[in-house]
């Protein structure tokens, strides 16, 4: 984060194109370990049957982010001339350095997991430990099994390899751009993307709180590619173009993008074991997801405006896509469980040691769904 937040701030003081190349591949190689890592973060911390509402938490600030965003480039953009520097230069620079400043504090306030915390009563961790999975507990609590977990070539190849590796497409939605192409001024754009990232907040702490309490991850997950595709058809089929169903469909495809990445994640922080193989594979989950954005960012082309009407097509034609795997996901994952339950007296003839080795492929170890 810091080193995010250094090339952030330089960003502003860029003076060429080929400066901001440099600095745009700076603050995507800094920027990259950030999601995953709080993604398997939260798993370290929170069982799994609370790892959602956690989860959309933090997309919920990513969210909100994207709501005052909008505010503070409108507001900041009012200090072009101040120090000779023009109005977006101060966007990067004020907001970089505030980036340093909370990643300084976040270093004395994170501890890497309960069984290491210091403000934790060995009371209290055990407490935390014994609700977290079972293959969890035992590496948390065993020295022994615990050093096993590093990460080694094995864990990589098992994460790279897994079927449930599926790619998550991130979903962008222009919407500045979007909102500009139906009639408003670029500064009155950013105003307008507040409600639609504030729907968007809502959404992603309600599901991911009811997705929780009932335990039905997948099938909330569903109903959130299902409002994209909603979304995605009514910014698409009227045959004129029409601005407030295009408005009205980016409502409704943000509050089903927002709360479907932490239902995603929630599924493979819940279904990836051990812990090795969990933190390579949920970061290869998200890396194919931020190519996902850089090819979105070529799907809404100048010559579209204002209507978009190819990129929401093909953003459409992904979300579609990412339904049907999500279905698919869950019917697998459902009939390995019955198949696992079926032949649950095989987990009597490995040991311990072996089990929290064999991770998600051990026959003790049921999908959550």
């Amino acid at each position: 984060m810091v080193a995010w937040g250094i090339v952030m701030t330089l960003t502003g003081i860029v003076q060429n194109y080929s400066g901001l190349l440099a600095a745009r591949f700076f603050l995507g190689l800094t920027e990259a370990g950030l999601f995953p890592g709080l993604a398997f973060y939260i798993s370290l911390w929170y069982p799994r049957a609370n790892a959602q509402f956690r989860l959309s938490l933090i997309f919920a600030s990513a969210s909100m982010a994207g709501a005052f965003s909008g505010l503070l480039a409108y507001l900041i953009s009012k200090m072009d001339g101040i120090g000779g520097l023009e109005g977006w230069r101060w966007i990067f620079i004020l907001e970089g350095i505030l980036t340093v400043v909370a990643a300084s504090f976040s270093y004395l306030l994170v501890w890497d997991e309960p069984a290491t915390a210091t403000f934790l009563t060995e009371e209290e961790k055990n407490v935390i430990l014994k609700a977290l999975n079972p293959i969890q507990t035992e590496v948390s609590m065993s020295p022994q099994l615990g050093s096993q977990q590093s990460a080694k070539w094995v864990h990589i190849k098992a994460a790279l390899s897994d079927w449930q590796a599926c790619a998550v497409y991130a979903l962008s939605l222009f919407l500045p751009a979007i909102i500009k192409g139906l009639g408003y001024s670029a500064a009155i754009a950013q105003l307008l993307t507040i409600p639609v990232y504030a729907a968007a907040t809502v959404s992603c702490i309600l599901i991911g709180y009811l997705a929780d309490k009932t335990g039905q991850r997948s099938l909330f997950t569903v109903l959130c590619y299902g409002a994209i595709v909603v979304g995605y058809i009514i910014a698409v089929a009227p045959p004129t173009f029409m601005p407030g169903l295009t408005y009205a469909g980016c409502f409704i495809a943000a509050c089903g993008i927002y709360p479907a990445i932490p239902g995603l994640l929630a599924l493979s922080s819940n279904n990836w074991a051990p812990n090795a193989k969990r933190a390579i594979g949920m970061a290869i989950q998200m890396g194919f997801g931020t190519m996902g954005g850089a090819a979105a960012s070529n799907f809404y082309r100048a010559e579209d405006a204002p209507r978009y009407r190819l990129g929401h097509i093909l953003v459409l034609v992904f979300a579609a896509i990412g339904l049907a795997t999500m279905v698919l996901y869950y019917l697998i994952c459902r009939r390995v469980n019955a198949k696992r339950e079926a032949e649950a007296d095989n987990v009597y003839q490995y040991t311990s040691e072996q089990l929290v080795e064999m991770g998600d492929k051990a026959p003790s170890f049921r999908y959550r769904l």
